[in-house]
């Protein structure tokens, strides 16, 4: 590989790693955070919308992975928002529409929610997935910028 592209591809991928880490980090702690200090409630799957109302008509929201949730807030409101975190490629069964799940919420920001249970295993393959691709993309960049600094 020629210099100036074997240095142009190591920036990029220890640029990509490296922020792949760091957001990695963030969204773990902040998860992690909602779990153990948030706002507990219980919150309802409710149908996905279209712009002008009509339901989308996927018997369980299957095409959207992150299912809708409205819960009631501590200040008397109520919150309309997506979970924060793992996403399968297809909802679960246990999310379809009108089910009640166990949530915790920020309670100075709502819309930063996580779901309780039984989330919080099946997000180990995804966390694993993304820690591993951010990790080797910095250890391909850094060496390739090493090799181009050696040789």
């Amino acid at each position: 590989m020629e210099t100036p592209t074997a240095v142009a591809a190591g920036v990029v991928l220890t640029c990509f790693g490296g922020a792949l880490l760091l957001w990695c980090a963030v969204e773990l702690r902040l998860r992690h955070h909602l779990r153990r200090h948030g706002v507990s409630a219980t919150a309802r799957v409710v149908a996905d919308r279209d712009p002008y109302g009509e339901s989308y008509g996927d018997t369980f929201g299957e095409l959207d992975s992150a299912p809708l949730l409205t819960f009631p807030t501590e200040d008397g409101g109520s919150m309309l928002t997506r979970p924060r975190g793992h996403t399968p490629l297809r909802r679960p069964s246990w999310l379809r529409p009108g089910v009640s799940v166990p949530v915790a919420y920020d309670a100075k920001r709502p819309g930063r929610v996580v779901l309780a249970a039984p989330d919080v295993a099946s997000a180990v393959p995804g966390d694993v997935f993304w820690a591993l691709l951010g990790t080797s993309s910095l250890a391909g960049g850094l060496s390739l910028l090493g090799s181009v600094l050696a040789g």
